[in-house]
C-alpha cells in the first residue's frame, strides 16, 4: 500500500514535504534558489520588498518569508533546504534558523541533536491520539 500525502498529516509537529507540498509551495522555494546567485542575494538584501515584488509568492508566504517565520513557510510548502538558502544570505546559521523553529536556544538545540535528537516517546499520531 503506498501512503497518500494525507496519511503525512497525522504526525503531529511535522510538516512532511509530500507532492502536495511541492506544488503549494513552488514559487517560494523557486524563490529561495534564486538566492544562489550572488547577484540575487545582494538584490535581496538591499531591496527586499522589491525583490519579492518579482515572485508570485501568496500574502502567506511573502509574510513568512518577510517575518522569518520558518514554521510558516513550511506550511506554506517551504523546504527547509530550500529555506537554508534565506538562512545563509541573512548570515544564519541552520542550527540557529532551526533552534528558532523549536523554540530552543541555539546551544540548546546543538546540545539536543549532538545528545541524539528528541525523544521518540510521546505523541505518536493525531488520528489516535498516542
Amino acid at each position: 500500500m503506498n501512503p497518500s500525502d494525507d496519511d503525512f498529516d497525522d504526525i503531529p509537529g511535522t510538516t512532511v514535504f509530500t507532492g502536495r507540498q511541492s506544488r503549494k509551495g513552488f514559487q517560494l522555494n523557486q524563490f529561495c534558489m534564486s538566492l544562489l546567485k550572488p547577484d540575487n542575494r545582494a538584490r535581496f538584501k538591499t531591496e527586499e520588498s522589491a525583490y519579492l515584488d518579482e515572485w508570485l509568492l501568496t500574502s502567506a508566504q511573502r509574510q513568512a518569508v518577510v517575518d522569518r517565520d520558518w514554521n510558516a513557510a513550511i506550511a506554506e510548502g517551504g523546504n527547509i533546504y530550500f529555506l537554508a538558502k534565506i538562512f545563509a544570505t541573512d548570515g544564519t546559521s541552520f542550527p540557529a534558523a532551526v533552534s528558532t523553529m523549536v523554540g530552543m536556544t541555539t546551544e540548546d538545540y546543538v546540545a539536543m541533536m549532538v545528545a541524539g535528537g528528541r525523544s521518540p516517546e510521546g505523541q505518536r499520531s493525531v488520528r489516535e491520539g498516542r
